[in-house]
Formats: C-alpha cells, sequence, structure tokens
C-alpha cells in the first residue's frame, strides 16, 4: 500500500441484525481513517428454486416477494444509503458462498469487518459459519462484531 491508496474496509452484510452491528462499526471506522468501505451483498438461489410468495397487505392488495437478487440489491442500496458521506462501494455477488465472495474481496482489503452471526444456523453459537471461515482465511485483519451483552447475562 503506497501513501495514495486508501485504506479499505470491506463489510459482509446479509440485512441480519448482527451484520446491521458490522455496517455501523464499518461506517464509524471508515469515517476515522477517510477509507473506501466496501459491502459485499451475497445471494445464491438458482432461478426456478425461487418461487415468490404472494402476501396480503393490510390494505388487502395481494403482492409478490422481492425475488433474491431483488432483496440483495435493495440490501445494498439500504447499506450505501446508511453510509452516506463515506466513500463506499456496494458489490452484490451471485452463486457464491458468502464466505467465498469475502474472502476475494479482502485480498483487496487492509480491514474485513463482519457480524458474529448471519441469518442461518444455530442461534445458540457465538459465531456463525461465514465468520469462522473468514476469520480462519482472510488475507488481512478481521474484526467481528459481537453483540453487547448486559452485565446481568456474564
Amino acid at each position: 500500500m503506497t501513501n495514495a491508496d486508501p485504506f479499505v474496509i470491506v463489510v459482509g452484510f446479509d440485512g441480519s441484525k448482527h451484520s446491521h452491528d458490522a455496517l455501523e462499526w464499518a461506517i464509524e471506522e471508515a469515517r476515522y481513517r477517510e477509507a473506501e468501505l466496501r459491502v459485499v451483498t451475497v445471494w445464491n438461489k438458482a432461478p426456478m428454486s425461487w418461487y415468490p410468495a404472494l402476501l396480503e397487505t393490510a390494505a388487502g392488495e395481494v403482492v409478490a416477494e422481492d425475488s433474491p437478487e431483488r432483496q440483495a440489491a435493495a440490501l445494498s442500496a439500504a447499506a450505501a444509503k446508511a453510509a452516506a458521506g463515506v466513500n463506499v462501494v456496494t458489490q452484490t455477488v451471485k452463486d457464491d458462498s458468502a464466505a467465498s465472495a469475502i474472502l476475494r474481496a479482502a485480498r483487496e482489503a487492509d480491514l474485513v469487518i463482519l457480524g458474529s452471526r448471519g441469518h442461518g444456523g444455530f442461534a445458540g453459537l457465538h459465531i456463525g459459519s461465514v465468520s469462522t471461515q473468514v476469520t480462519s482465511h482472510s488475507p488481512c485483519p478481521v474484526l467481528v462484531v459481537r453483540p453487547k451483552t448486559s452485565a446481568a447475562q456474564h
């Protein structure tokens, strides 16, 4: 990294509570370091494996659930909006595992920031499979943001 190269932070964002916490941390870190923030969102549903759920609104309208691609695009847009004032680049990756996509982005990063868990798996785990894989294989430092616990939980 030369003096002209920006500090690059990669954050994995899937819309979960934990990824929102990681995004908040990443935004603050990007502001502090005047860094480029790269938000990585992954979706991987085969076209014929997804059928839209029909939902009825409170007004009685029937609407179809957004496709996984549109959901990922909406998540990326929401992350970019939350990072207003920061040099942010969103990346929506199709047909890849979240860990692989984040690790690929980490090759050009100075820091990766992740939530401790995503949407899936076992709720009782302290760290999810993506965070475990990325921390084990990342070519740069990784910060895993865990939820704050109250003193009563210790």
